[in-house]
């Protein structure tokens, strides 16, 4: 089998990758178990894409892990994807300390218990200072709710006269995002046969390049990633140019 990695030009790799982890459940359901199985087994692929970005030399990798609206799951699945989360970020800490990556989170985290907010708390300290590759996690995230944040700090920040609402551009409200510290996605996945963004970096999907595959979260690998980013490259980006005005500049 020929590896991918071999056909990827490492002078156009997406600078931030997205993905929208979806299939854990329905990949547990033809095993004939339980949900919580599905997110089990989707922990090692969250390990293959990390390293893989990591080798590869991508700056950021944005993992959807759980959603605002997955609050509305039943709460023993919620409960287990939280003692998974705490869990793996204790394991897998040590291998960031050494790989040089650092942790980050956007979402609303003062949704979470003590004790979890406590855990991601000790591996973004530890991490910090790590600078091969950012590996967000999109935890208790939508942007509606991001978007809404922002809204609102912007009018907090006008009526106490910290901001000219005359002087808000595009650029003033990025900079009220999650994300203002990242750069916008040059590429989103989703994993599991869907078409759609559920809510994910609306704003800063703006012009990403989307690739969706049929293959469940727990199957997808390096070489799913490899495939993913050979797409990205053969595909013309054009920002509202011409490929005419592309090919001169």
């Amino acid at each position: 089998m020929t590896d991918l990695k071999e056909h990827i030009n490492k002078d156009k790799l997406p600078k931030h990758i997205g993905i929208i982890m979806d299939g854990n459940g329905r990949w547990a359901t033809r095993q004939g178990k339980e949900r919580v199985y599905g997110h089990q087994h989707g922990i090692q692929s969250v390990r293959e894409v990390t390293e893989a970005c990591t080798e590869l030399g991508v700056s950021y990798l944005t993992l959807y892990a759980f959603s605002t609206e997955n609050w509305n799951r039943p709460k023993e699945e919620v409960q287990a994807l939280f003692q998974l989360l705490i869990y793996n970020l204790k394991v897998e800490t040590p291998t960031f300390q050494k790989n040089n990556i650092r942790l980050n989170v956007i979402g609303d985290i003062d949704a979470f218990n003590e004790e979890t907010r406590k855990n991601i708390n000790e591996c973004l300290q530890l991490t910090a200072n790590n600078s091969r590759l950012t590996l967000t996690l999109a935890l208790s995230y939508s942007s509606r709710w991001e978007i809404t944040e922002a809204a609102r700090q912007i009018a907090k920040d006008s009526i106490n006269h910290k901001i000219d609402p005359e002087s808000i551009t595009a650029d003033t409200i990025s900079q009220y995002l999650c994300t203002k510290n990242m750069p916008e996605p040059e590429l989103i996945i989703r994993t599991s046969g869907e078409y759609r963004i559920s809510n994910f970096m609306l704003w800063q999907s703006a012009y990403a390049e989307f690739y969706f595959t049929p293959t469940l979260w727990p199957d997808f690998n390096k070489q799913s990633l490899y495939e993913a980013i050979i797409d990205f490259q053969h595909r013309e980006r054009r920002f509202g140019l011409t490929t005419e005005q592309i090919s001169k500049s």
